[in-house]
């Protein structure tokens, strides 16, 4: 786990390219109700043969935004059958690689989750898929450029055993990448491994835990008995 100060304030703002503005304004505006934040009118910005455009933000809550970029006289790119305005995949491509580039964005509860599962099913963009995962329930579609969208809620708080168990799948899983062959049996076996040689550093910080409490009971009880 990383010692570093954790200085972040979360994102600003994610962008894409569009060939769609007035799709992307009906989907994020109108039928999320997204506001438009900020728009930026660029003419003759960047280098030779860069094309006029447009860069506009919606606010997504919490001081975070989602943009695009709309270049005027830009036709999209050829490529394959699949994906979306920014990428385009053959059709061997699996669709759960291509899914699994997404934006999922928080609400609060279930009734804020089924409020905009109600307003994409009453639209042109309605709910395709909706899904309970470990800590998490989500709904899924996609938005007029193609970009894979999900409204996520928190059916519990993550613990901090959990926390743990993240950092640990982590380290092993950057183990096993350096061995030939990488696989999930490798990765749990090495995770399991990294357990054990753990296990008693943890089994003495939670006694070291255990005598500080009593310790400080102890001494909460005796300021008691002494006023």
């Amino acid at each position: 786990m990383s010692e570093l100060a954790h200085k972040v304030r979360g994102v600003d703002h994610v962008a894409y390219p569009t060939f769609d503005p007035a799709g992307t304004v009906r989907f994020y505006r109108d039928v999320l109700g997204f506001p438009v934040v900020h728009s930026i009118c660029a003419a003759g910005w960047g280098p030779d043969k860069h094309p006029d455009f447009i860069h506009f933000f919606f606010d997504i809550g919490n001081d975070d935004r989602l943009a695009f970029f709309y270049y005027f006289g830009l036709e999209p790119f050829d490529g394959g059958p699949q994906g979306d305005s920014y990428s385009r995949f053959a059709e061997d491509v699996p669709i759960w690689f291509i899914r699994s580039r997404h934006l999922a964005i928080h609400v609060e509860n279930d009734a804020d989750l089924m409020e905009y599962r109600r307003r994409l099913d009453n639209s042109e963009w309605p709910v395709e898929m909706q899904i309970q995962h470990e800590t998490i329930e989500s709904i899924y579609t996609h938005d007029p450029n193609g970009y894979m969208i999900e409204f996520t809620r928190a059916m519990r708080p993550v613990t901090p055993q959990e926390d743990l168990d993240a950092n640990l799948t982590i380290d092993a899983l950057i183990d096993v990448l350096s061995e030939p062959n990488p696989s999930m049996a490798g990765l749990l076996t090495r995770k399991a491994e990294r357990i054990v040689e753990r296990a008693a550093q943890w089994q003495a910080d939670q006694d070291a835990l255990e005598t500080r409490q009593i310790v400080e009971a102890e001494d909460a009880t005796d300021e008691v008995g002494a006023r």
